[in-house]
């Protein structure tokens, strides 16, 4: 196993995942955009700043499966808490290789650096970039560790007509050769899951990302 995050990141895209010891491994926040917990089978990385006993010490005052402490909520919650940082969900992580040649869907790209929606990915992502199709948005760029990130968004209207897969297949052929691509997934978002699948996209593990306020 890699010794920071991003290394861990590359080797679990290429199959080669942390131990399924029931450790959990902590590690440097890889910017300080970013912090939180990538739980893998029987192996979860905690990357943050923090000290790493307070990380272990916590773990260890839960009444719970040791495997699944990391995402139980009482340690998310005194992460929070330590850290002043909120959270969204708990994802599915998912990641694809890149696919060579053009994307088949016909995409248009936004170039407008103060479009709403750019704006927001620019939060999240270094190096945003943005696309469009009737009934569907693709947002591309460089998330946590630096890894290549996708997120797609659909019109109410365009649901159900396999538009989510083949944008998502699209964005397989927009990262450079050689690279992997990932994206997260709320658990319960169970027609998301199915079309990231569909276009390729494994799943390696759950993720919960401690946002700055």
């Amino acid at each position: 196993m890699g010794q920071t995050l991003a290394e861990i990141l590359d080797g679990a895209a290429r199959g080669r995942f942390p131990a399924p010891d029931g450790n959990t491994t902590v590690v440097a926040a890889p910017s300080g955009r970013d912090s939180g917990v990538i739980a893998f089978t029987a192996h979860s990385v905690v990357f943050t700043d923090e000290d790493p006993a307070w990380v272990h010490a916590t773990l260890a005052s839960l009444d719970c499966d040791a495997l699944a402490a990391t995402m139980h909520p009482g340690f998310l919650q005194a992460f929070l808490e330590r850290t002043g940082r909120t959270t969204d969900t708990i994802d599915l992580l998912t990641v694809a290789p890149a696919l060579p040649g053009d994307p088949p869907s016909a995409l248009r790209e936004i170039t407008d650096p103060v479009h709403p929606r750019v704006m927001s990915a620019r939060r999240r992502r270094d190096g945003a970039r943005m696309w469009t199709v009737d009934g569907g948005v693709l947002v591309l760029g460089r998330g946590v560790a630096g890894r290549w990130e996708v997120a797609v968004e659909l019109d109410e209207d365009a649901r159900h007509r396999g538009l989510g897969r083949a944008l998502a297949t699209a964005a397989r052929h927009l990262v450079p050769a050689g690279e992997h691509l990932w994206s997260q997934q709320a658990a319960g978002n169970a027609r998301s899951i199915r079309a990231f699948q569909a276009a390729g996209f494994r799943p390696v593990g759950s993720e919960a990302l401690l946002l700055g306020r």
